[in-house]
């Protein structure tokens, strides 16, 4: 099998790839994964990984000067090109696991806190209404995070119905109640019950922010009368994915404009998100 079968093997569907993954990312972490494929190495391993690039990133954004915020940036583009090769190699070798699901999720969001964080200690003190910038850096994790849920819902029930497979919010769900709650009273597996109770929690805002729709005409569908008609939609939807926040802070930290980066997330994402909604 040549190597671009095999890069196209490790992603999901291009459609519900972001831009910045498919063309940049993604054959960074396949390159990576290439390199690694025959070692002991674990997708679970690559995603700790990940998580140690972003808390040291959080760590240099917090230093408060331009070296700092460079560096930085060069720690969360690691992260993300790690947190890119946990799944490529899990489908690869077929060894990804349902608590290594959550615990990549898990990755994003401690990687976004521990530079969100960073770069409020070491920059909110340089503008002129330092409590304005914490405001503006909460207010953008927080939508960042809410973009983050429904793309992810909307991304994993494209890829449900064009796949043919079960439910990954529905099914997953109960698979994880009834795993949660076989070793809430077992000794020794509180890091288990840590991360399924992390993932019960999230889908259950998940289902709160989604709407429900009581027409449910598009799930008698094919399978390929539904890729044609929402494909443009969920192409709209990954435009506003992690990788596209983790990009635009990037970027932003080479000019040192942390108020652009606000103005394109709080405005610019967000009339996205409602367009798509």
């Amino acid at each position: 099998m040549s190597w671009f079968n095999e890069y196209k093997k490790s992603l999901k569907l291009t459609e519900v790839e972001e831009f910045f993954d498919l063309f940049f990312y993604r054959p960074i972490a396949f390159l990576l994964v290439k390199i690694i494929y025959r070692t002991n190495i674990t997708p679970n391993q690559l995603t700790l990984t990940a998580i140690l690039m972003g808390l040291i990133s959080g760590f240099f954004y917090a230093e408060g000067t331009a070296d700092g915020v460079y560096i930085g940036a060069v720690f969360f583009l690691l992260f993300n090109i790690l947190d890119c090769s946990d799944g490529q190699l899990a489908r690869l070798k077929r060894n990804g696991t349902p608590t290594g699901r959550i615990i990549d999720g898990v990755a994003d969001y401690i990687a976004f806190i521990s530079v969100y964080i960073g770069i409020g200690i070491g920059f909110a003190n340089k503008y002129e209404n330092p409590s304005l910038f914490w405001t503006l850096l909460a207010l953008t994790g927080l939508f960042n995070t809410i973009h983050a849920i429904l793309v992810d819902y909307y991304r994993n029930r494209y890829l449900d119905y064009v796949l043919e497979r079960k439910s990954t919010f529905e099914e997953e769900l109960d698979e994880f109640r009834k795993e949660y709650n076989a070793i809430k009273n077992q000794k020794g597996k509180w890091f288990d019950r840590f991360i399924i109770g992390i993932y019960l929690k999230y889908s259950n805002l998940q289902s709160k922010l989604i709407v429900k729709k009581t027409n449910q005409k598009m799930f008698k569908a094919t399978p390929q009368e539904y890729s044609v008609k929402n494909k443009r939609i969920i192409r709209f939807w990954v435009m506003i994915g992690p990788t596209s926040q983790v990009s635009a802070i990037i970027i932003c930290s080479l000019f040192l404009r942390f108020d652009i980066f606000f103005a394109i997330m709080l405005i610019g994402y967000n009339l996205l998100a409602i367009l798509n909604l």
